[in-house]
């Protein structure tokens, strides 16, 4: 099938990823993007962890996850990629094209404004959302999916709180 969901999560694999988003997307792996996670085996173990079985999962580092996304789009089951932050989602976008991109948990820390209950932004992460959809990507949020999606201009004004 192919990458149905691209997904911006500060927590990337956890529970509302595996359960919430990849059962009733029927999702057969995770490509997981993020240079940390990339360069550490342990961490790559306790994220193997958190997803059933017959679920794979994938590791890249930002700066070859564009190469191997043909691979992934082509794959005969349903797939979700998921970055931490959205500067990596941005490169994915700028160099491989995605359609849509859900920003689905970014949570508080210092210079961070609350837009939804699960997203706060500082004002570059701001730009770089603006960014995301000038090179033509969808954004919007939602946290889960019987959740009713709250496009961008609606997120960074706020419109939930």
């Amino acid at each position: 099938m192919t990458l149905v969901l691209y997904r911006i999560d500060d927590r990337l694999i956890h529970g509302q990823v595996v359960v919430g988003w990849g059962q009733p997307l029927d999702i057969g792996f995770i490509v997981l993007v993020d240079d940390e996670v990339a360069r550490s085996e342990w961490e790559e173990d306790l994220y193997r962890m958190a997803v059933p079985p017959e679920m794979d999962v994938f590791f890249h580092g930002a700066a070859d996850a564009a190469d191997a996304l043909p691979r992934y789009r082509s794959d005969r089951r349903r797939g979700i990629l998921v970055t931490g932050d959205i500067s990596t989602m941005r490169h994915l976008v700028e160099a491989a094209h995605v359609d849509a991109v859900n920003v689905g948990g970014i949570h508080h820390r210092a210079g961070r404004v609350q837009r939804l209950r699960y997203v706060f932004l500082s004002p570059q992460e701001e730009d770089e959302l603006r960014a995301l959809a000038a090179a033509g990507a969808r954004v919007s949020a939602q946290d889960v999916p019987n959740a009713r999606p709250v496009p961008l201009d609606d997120l960074l004004a706020g419109a939930e709180l």
